[in-house]
């Protein structure tokens, strides 16, 4: 099994040199794959100085974060890609511990990790929680949907998630539409049609939350509105066993709702807040799943309604 680090990079060498070398220093070896989404000549100077260490993609015009991810994932060698952008960056034991689970559950074609959210500083933030007990957790592909629009099987972000490269192939790579507004999202829905899941208890990755962030050029309207898209398309791929018992999809979009108008409450943006005002603020549903969802990042760990979660530890180790 060969691993693939893909690092999408647009102008910010400081950070783009924290996330190659967390890359480098992995403790088994990897490819370490550089997509350039035509930064200033500083970036391809700087990484044409590293000589064959990294592979170096550069696209001749600005093409955006989904379409530089999929030029990078094609200029990858690995059977796994390992997603990361320029601003976040792994532990050193990431891909070996991801190894080592996909080696005990060769089915699976994602996988992903705990995430520290961390601050410019490095000083760490939260973490996302895990899933289940245990060191790692397999999930059948059948039961992965139905996880996923209940939020107990969150893969998250690009730094915590690595994918089969046959079945990223298969789904024809991101979509440049949504462009850095869940593009991510969309990617691992449609990976998830072609076999298991892991979902490794451990950090081995961080994610660094500041201004400069992609998903911070959206106002909270648009990520509410794709958020709902990301629902519909996980809604319409929920396995028949869990049909009876999944709830009404004007649930779901109640409780999205509900979190985007809170966080507009939080963040004091007053705007936000008034324009997403609505009925959703009276669903029992919606505060029910709000405060599960709240009991869940703060305990660190998802009791999840999945049936069948397959704990797996031997030869894995927290070390």
């Amino acid at each position: 099994m060969k691993f693939s680090v893909v690092i999408t990079t647009y102008n910010r060498l400081d950070l783009l040199c924290r996330a190659i070398d967390s890359a480098l220093n992995q403790t088994i070896p990897c490819e370490v794959v550089v997509a350039d989404d035509c930064s200033s000549e500083d970036t391809e100077t700087y990484i044409r100085s590293l000589g064959e260490s990294v592979v170096y993609h550069r696209n001749e015009v600005n093409k955006g974060h989904a379409a530089t991810v999929n030029a990078g994932v094609q200029k990858a060698s690995g059977d796994w890609i390992k997603f990361l952008d320029d601003d976040d960056y792994l532990d050193s034991k990431c891909i070996e511990q991801m190894a080592k689970a996909i080696a005990l559950c060769p089915e699976a074609v994602i996988c992903s990790c705990i995430a520290a959210q961390v601050n410019a500083d490095e000083v760490e933030l939260s973490r996302t929680p895990q899933v289940g007990s245990g060191l790692a957790c397999y999930i059948p592909q059948a039961d992965i949907h139905y996880g996923m629009l209940l939020e107990v099987v969150p893969f998250g972000t690009p730094v915590q998630v690595a994918c089969q490269r046959e079945a990223f192939c298969k789904t024809g790579g991101w979509d440049s539409q949504l462009d850095a507004n869940c593009d991510d999202i969309d990617s691992w829905i449609r990976i998830a049609q072609f076999g298991e899941a892991i979902f490794i208890n451990q950090c081995l990755a961080y994610r660094t939350i500041w201004p400069g962030a992609y998903n911070q050029k959206f106002s909270l309207s648009q990520r509410l509105e794709t958020n709902i898209l990301m629902k519909e398309k996980i809604y319409a791929l929920i396995a028949e066993k869990h049909r009876s018992h999944v709830p009404a999809f004007e649930d779901i979009k109640n409780y999205l709702k509900l979190h985007w108008i809170l966080v507009a409450l939080k963040q004091k943006n007053l705007q936000s807040f008034v324009s997403m005002l609505d009925k959703s603020l009276f669903s029992p549903f919606a505060w029910r799943l709000l405060v599960t969802a709240i009991f869940s990042r703060q305990s660190h760990t998802s009791n999840s309604p999945i049936r069948k979660c397959v704990l797996i530890e031997s030869g894995l180790t927290d070390g």
